[in-house]
């Protein structure tokens, strides 16, 4: 198959193909006498899953797991899926965190004994020191100084901001609407700033199905194509041969008797953009 085949059954360009092979979202392909790439079957479902991985987990993540899918290694593709998937439920815990918190219900993140520093406060919020900086800028935050050093202290109600604005941005929101949801705030009324972080929990669950989704069709590609460990692969062979069936109850007890008096084995166990003419 030639890269103009595979990139117009995508609707993409050839160069487009050429950058996912160069980053990885494809396997390597081999080279025809003239200097052309050749492309088989495998690119075409490679393909097909680095669309769906994209919509699920956008160009960094789809990035780093299918680089190492097409390199490898499968175990660091498996942890780029769970930091994923640990990036949601840590969003998810902090939108509702703060609901709580106009309950009056502070979390335990944000019970501070004294003001914190301007890198644990952006540790806290999830972004950048450089991001509080800018919203201090825009009148979004308004930390003490410390008299002696100079430095931004964060006082428990700063923090809550920070966190706040933090989910806004994450949601979609540009910096002044996120300071118009804070005005209202700043005024007393929470109700749209209630409304946002709703919101932001239901665009998470959406984005949850489509990651499962993804990882769903991750494992589909792993296994069809032999790179899950033990799995089999087109023709039906693992990594160590033919697959065996599975055992009968009277081999799978022989097997226990003889685990017995082995000794153990140890075991080794916001929205993207673009890049470089990349297109989902």
């Amino acid at each position: 198959m030639r890269g103009v085949d595979l990139a117009r059954s995508a609707g993409l360009s050839v160069q487009q193909i050429r950058n996912y092979v160069d980053v990885g979202l494809l396997p390597p392909a081999e080279r025809a006498a003239n200097g052309y790439r050749v492309f088989t079957g495998r690119h075409a479902r490679a393909l097909t899953v680095a669309r769906i991985l994209l919509d699920g987990y956008g160009w960094h993540t789809t990035i780093a797991v299918l680089s190492a899918v097409h390199s490898g290694d499968t175990a660091g593709a498996l942890a780029a899926v769970d930091r994923g998937h640990a990036e949601l439920d840590h969003e998810r815990a902090a939108a509702e965190a703060l609901l709580r918190t106009f309950d009056q219900e502070p979390p335990a993140v944000l019970r501070t004994s004294r003001p914190l520093r301007i890198g644990d406060t952006a540790a806290i919020a999830g972004v950048r020191p450089s991001a509080l900086r800018v919203w201090e800028e825009l009148g979004l935050l308004a930390p003490a100084r410390e008299p002696s050093t100079g430095y931004r202290l964060y006082d428990r109600e700063q923090l809550v901001r920070a966190r706040v604005i933090a989910m806004l941005r994450g949601s979609g929101y540009p910096l002044p609407a996120a300071k118009a949801v804070m005005d209202a705030m700043d005024q007393g009324d929470s109700t749209r700033t209630r409304t946002a972080l709703e919101a932001r929990l239901r665009n998470l669950d959406e984005l949850s199905w489509r990651r499962l989704r993804a990882a769903s069709a991750l494992f589909a590609y792993l296994e069809g194509e032999g790179l899950r460990p033990d799995a089999p692969d087109r023709a039906g062979r693992g990594r160590d041969g033919p697959i065996q069936p599975p055992p009968t109850k009277s081999s799978e007890a022989a097997d226990l008797a003889i685990s017995t008096v082995r000794a153990p084995v140890a075991e080794n166990g916001s929205t993207a953009s673009r890049r470089r003419g990349f297109q989902a």
